[in-house]
């Protein structure tokens, strides 16, 4: 067992490469101290899945989004169905949702996008609940939005955060928290030092993004998934590298995802002493800061850690 306590902000357990395996990713995570994971659906395709996931599971906080690279299979009556959701299910958080400008999100249009994103974006205000947001070379659109919908009270996560620095004050100020994954590794370290330093506090977040975003430090220390994916077909029907415009070194034809090294959520310990390696600060204030912060965050009414 770790002596630090960590929550995993934004991750895709339900997705078909790990499913069968979530049980014994989410014990062994347990076991090193990951308390908490905040499980994120993408598409009507999976949201069931999420949903079981979180009456199994007591450490799962079950997320319900529609992601951007998925609006254009939604079906007529998605909204209603996001919404029914949400009444049956008070434990939840929003997310996956948001906009996307990458090489993938330049294929799907983009004022459609914006209308998906807009729509759940304020539900997630008037349900009062956080809201995890993909964002993609679309940072100046994200912001006119958060400005137009927000402010956020409840809060909005900026799941693997790779803006500038010069972009977090603002984004804070309506309620955005910076939520840092193994795609952070790819940005040069100086940059990334300028980045963390802008972030306050009392904002900063840890997440995997599991089965993506795997660290590309230490890899002869990290948490292994045994086996391979599924198929190509099946790796894109869901998270399938939702994160990979966020990292360079990431993207990848998608017939070569079955031959990527999936990710564990265990591996959130990697991220923690990365970000506390650019911080200049140990790996317990880092852990220390974003479980408290994540707690505060998913403490809504109905959630599993409200009385935390």
């Amino acid at each position: 067992m770790s002596s630090v306590k960590l929550f995993d902000a934004h991750c895709h357990l339900q997705d078909p490469r790990v499913l069968n395996k979530a049980p014994q990713l989410i014990a062994t995570a347990l076991d090193t101290g990951v308390a908490r994971f905040a499980v994120n659906g993408v598409s009507e395709n999976d949201w069931s899945l999420v949903k079981e996931m979180g009456e199994r599971y007591p450490s799962v906080v079950p997320c319900f989004g529609l992601h951007p690279w998925f609006i254009r299979e939604r079906t007529p009556n998605w909204f209603n169905t996001l919404k029914e959701l949400f009444e049956v299910t008070p434990s939840a958080a929003v997310g996956e949702i948001g906009i996307d400008k990458g090489s993938h999100g330049k294929t799907i249009d983009f004022a459609d996008q914006v209308y998906v994103f807009q729509k759940q974006l304020q539900l997630a205000k008037e349900l009062n609940k956080p809201a995890s947001i993909h964002c993609v070379r679309a940072f100046g659109d994200l912001l006119e939005i958060m400005k137009n919908v927000g402010p956020f009270p409840a809060g909005v996560i900026l799941h693997s955060y790779l803006g500038s620095a010069e972009m977090v004050p603002e984004l804070a100020k309506l309620g955005a928290y910076f939520s840092f994954s193994g795609f952070l590794m790819s940005m040069k370290t100086q940059k990334a030092k300028r980045m963390l330093a802008a972030v306050p506090s009392d904002r900063i977040l840890l997440e995997t993004d599991a089965p993506d975003a795997t660290p590309t430090l230490n890899v002869d220390t990290l948490f292994s998934v045994d086996g391979r994916s599924h198929s190509k077909e099946e790796n894109l029907s869901t998270s399938g590298g939702l994160s990979d415009e966020n990292n360079s070194n990431s993207s990848k034809e998608a017939s070569n995802r079955k031959e990527e090294t999936l990710n564990h959520p265990a591996n959130i310990h990697h991220v923690l002493n990365h970000v506390a390696s650019l911080l200049e600060l140990s790996k317990e204030e880092v852990a220390e800061a974003s479980y408290r912060n994540a707690v505060q965050l998913f403490a809504y009414q109905g959630s599993k850690v409200q009385f935390e």
